[in-house]
């Protein structure tokens, strides 16, 4: 009560130089302050309770999403529902509808790929945004300059970002911790001042105007027809990114992230490249932001340094650690759910910041591990039976 009292319960009109007194206010913090308390306590209890459990050897109980995808009964018309959700919506919803989901589902790639710098590798990259920004760029000054389309540069920008991921790895190699993390976050802001100031090359911050939009085998669409075709653009991005890092997961290269992850040195004494494993992580990741700064170069036809701040940084990790580290199903489900309720919840757009910041925060108390925790393999060792 006493915290909030300066903005709820006092207003100052400047106008009419009234100052006016809301304390009935004050009596809705106290009351709600009361009963939250004992809702927070219970929740406190029953993390204890689990931590106890696992401590013991009993297994959590699965959360919601987890017990939807470990079922087939649920799953197949999940599935099913989703499919027919997904080909429908744009036909049923209005242009900007569409839009605010392939922004969506733009973010979905953009996470997974962040994903396996942070939730595989374990390597906290704050500079994301930087190789965001040179996919963009890369469309807007080929379109501007030669007039190259969107499927020529399209590998292109994957290539851009895979080069600059490398060229952050190598600096970085022996950091780890809160000292990789300011690195990566100096190298972001490099990028970005880099574009703002440098007018000859990338037109200072002014940006980049008429870019071209994807076209249908060389033939030019309308304006609702070409979003349409991005929105099923996204859709295949979607499909094949989370194809590609499911099969990275699960592959050497992947089982290797994994245990720089856990432990760089005993990675380090088993004999595994660490050089070699952390470039490869920025670079894939860094691939994945360069063909999604392509697309958001063709989505809205133009760019500046403005797009590229920080900001898109910290909302991209916050997609990555609220969804789940490594969870790939997790990592699409917090996209969605801080893109698409920010867009729908404009009525409390003065409070937005504010709500976003109590989720994080009660996520991180009461499930630290994510929306849906990626599940680790675990080996249990049978001995035979038959002599």
């Amino acid at each position: 009560m006493f915290l909030t009292f300066p903005i709820m319960v006092i207003r100052v009109n400047t106008t009419e130089k009234l100052v006016s007194w809301r304390w009935e206010n004050m009596v809705f913090i106290g009351i709600g302050s009361f009963l939250l308390s004992f809702v927070w306590r219970y929740l406190i209890r029953r993390k204890e309770i689990g931590k106890k459990n696992s401590e013991s050897g009993s297994m959590d109980a699965p959360s919601f999403f987890q017990r939807i995808l470990s079922d087939r009964r649920y799953a197949m018309p999940a599935i099913v529902a989703g499919i027919g959700f997904v080909v429908i919506f744009p036909f049923v919803m209005n242009t900007y509808q569409t839009n605010i989901m392939i922004t969506a589902l733009m973010y979905i790639v953009l996470g997974l790929g962040l994903n396996i710098v942070v939730g595989l590798a374990g390597l906290l990259d704050l500079g994301y945004v930087a190789f965001y920004a040179v996919g963009a760029y890369t469309y807007g000054l080929l379109n501007h300059h030669f007039g190259l389309g969107f499927w020529i540069v399209l590998p292109m920008g994957a290539f851009m970002g895979a080069f600059f991921g490398i060229l952050l790895g190598f600096p970085v190699l022996r950091l780890r911790g809160d000292y990789l993390a300011i690195v990566t976050l100096g190298f972001g802001e490099i990028i970005r001042l880099i574009l703002e100031n440098w007018n000859e090359f990338s037109f200072g911050p002014s940006g980049i105007a008429q870019i071209s939009r994807p076209s249908l085998f060389g033939i030019q669409l309308s304006l609702s027809n070409s979003i349409i075709y991005l929105y099923f653009v996204m859709i295949g991005m979607v499909l094949f990114t989370i194809f590609v890092v499911n099969r990275l997961q699960n592959s050497r290269i992947g089982r290797a992230w994994i245990a720089l992850r856990e432990d760089e040195v005993a990675c380090q004494a088993m004999g595994i490249d660490k050089t070699r494993t952390k470039l490869t992580a920025f670079a894939l990741g860094a691939t994945w932001a360069g063909m999604v700064g392509v697309i958001f170069a063709a989505k809205t036809t133009f760019i500046n340094p403005a797009s590229f701040t920080f900001l898109e940084s910290a909302m991209i990790l916050a997609i990555v650690v609220l969804g789940g580290m490594g969870s790939i199903v997790g990592v699409a489900i917090a996209a969605l759910v801080l893109i698409l309720l920010p867009e729908y919840l404009r009525a409390f757009s003065d409070f937005r910041m504010l709500i976003f910041g109590a989720i994080m925060v009660l996520m991180m108390v009461f499930r630290p591990q994510g929306i849906v925790a990626n599940v680790r393999r675990s080996y249990k060792f049978q001995p035979d039976k038959h002599p």
